[in-house]
């Protein structure tokens, strides 16, 4: 019972969409900054409904070489059913930050344009030969929702701060991104989907995670002009995981290494941060 119950946490993506709130609150951590609570929703309602639509869209006669796909595929209607809850609480949510309508708009259509492909319309359907840098895309979806979106609506301007943050949070992302479509290049491949991780050889792949995980590094440090030395260790933490797993994860097709671990490390910092809060 405690593993079905797990794999509904998980495999439903309400694990994933919890971690884009803990980010999310991570930045209001950083920077002292108070989020309006319908913010906070309108993440968690909007991962729930992109997560649960782009699981729904996977054909039925796809391969099922995983155990997650073979749950997706036995569980087409729960995702279809929370997509559509996500969708209602999301546009409730859009509603209560209505003056933000722009941003809030934008961010649904880019978001929706991730999943658009994998539509069965021709109009969906011919995106898959033109659209390209699905790993860059996909990190820059989750900085914008996690990190540029609330500090953009809060702050109306980004001083260098909170630029350097957003750059910070984009490459610690696509490092994770890019571990996610190694595994899956060879399938991206012969589906023809287009991004960076399938034009390059294994070698290339490698030097472009050690290089985006460098750059987070790096961009962390120089937040150091700004933050205190345990907050840029809270940080830097879960790159450093990452990279650790990064040559397990060549070997691994856990499941749980790919959407627990290695999701769960986006939002690891803000436990610390919120650990390092009352401990003054």
């Amino acid at each position: 019972m405690l593993k079905k119950a797990f794999d509904f946490f998980v495999f439903t993506s309400l694990f994933i969409a919890t971690c884009a709130v803990l980010m999310v609150y991570q930045a209001s951590l950083l920077f002292d900054v108070n989020f309006a609570t319908p913010l906070y929703a309108f993440v968690f309602f909007g991962s729930v409904c992109s997560y649960n639509f782009h699981w729904f869209l996977t054909p039925p006669d796809v391969p099922a070489n995983s155990y997650k796909l073979r749950w997706n595929l036995s569980n087409r209607n729960l995702h279809l059913i929370l997509a559509c809850v996500g969708a209602v609480g999301a546009g409730i949510c859009s509603l209560l930050l209505i003056q933000h309508w722009l941003w809030l708009g934008l961010t649904g259509f880019f978001t929706f344009l991730y999943s658009a492909p994998m539509i069965a319309h021709p109009l969906a359907t011919g995106l898959r030969r033109i659209a390209v840098g699905k790993t860059i895309y996909l990190a820059a979806a989750w900085t914008h929702v996690t990190a540029f979106l609330p500090l953009i609506i809060e702050l109306k301007t980004l001083g260098p701060l909170h630029i350097w943050y957003v750059v910070n949070r984009f490459f610690f992302l696509y490092a994770i991104c890019i571990v996610f479509d190694r595994r899956d290049v060879e399938s991206d491949r012969k589906a023809g989907v287009k991004s960076l991780v399938t034009f390059l050889s294994s070698r290339g792949i490698d030097v472009l995670f050690w290089f985006s995980s460098l750059v987070a590094v790096a961009t962390t440090i120089v937040l150091g002009q700004w933050l205190p030395l345990p907050v840029l260790i809270a940080l830097l933490i879960p790159a450093i995981i990452m990279c650790l797993l990064y040559e397990s994860s060549k070997r691994s097709k856990s499941d749980y290494l790919y959407y627990f671990l290695l999701d769960g490390l986006m939002a690891l910092s803000a436990p610390m941060l919120i650990l390092l809060r009352f401990a003054r």
